[in-house]
């Protein structure tokens, strides 16, 4: 039986990350955690690309061009969702995760959803370090799985 281990070496590969500027504290603590791990799996920091968007929402449709673009092994998306007092949190969390998937899908480009979807402020800067370390660890391995199988 062959098998494909898991394999969390980044060194060679190019990363994009799209990233909302809303909530931008908890965006920028996603990106410092992601950034640190991707750097600790081998990618140079001049492999990694960032682009900034004005909200979750917007964010599937930059990716999608960064996947069709193939200058990427993976991509990574960051951002906050916080409920508020409205619906819009369902639509904001529920259209960006369902673009990303679709994106992801129909690309076959590996992506990393870590757009925290919390109830407040203090469940995302909990949450924030630890997913986007999370991220960076998920598509590292995400991109060695697709290349084990080419």
């Amino acid at each position: 039986m062959k098998e494909i281990k898991k394999n969390m070496n980044g060194t060679g590969m190019h990363i994009g990350i799209v990233q909302s500027r809303f909530n931008p504290e908890i965006g920028a603590g996603l990106l410092a955690a992601c950034r640190t791990q991707l750097v600790q799996h081998g990618v140079r920091v001049q492999d990694i690309t960032l682009a900034t968007v004005p909200g979750a929402l917007e964010i599937p449709l930059l990716l999608q061009q960064m996947a069709q673009s193939r200058k990427f092994d993976a991509l990574i998306a960051l951002g906050a969702v916080i409920r508020g007092d409205t619906y819009h949190f369902e639509i904001v969390a529920n259209e960006s995760a369902r673009g990303i998937s679709e994106v992801q899908l129909h690309t076959g480009m590996p992506i990393a959803n870590a757009i925290l979807t919390t109830d407040t402020d203090g469940q995302a800067q909990d949450r924030m370090a630890a997913k986007g370390a999370e991220a960076a660890s998920v598509v590292i391995e995400m991109a060695n799985a697709l290349k084990a199988l080419a």
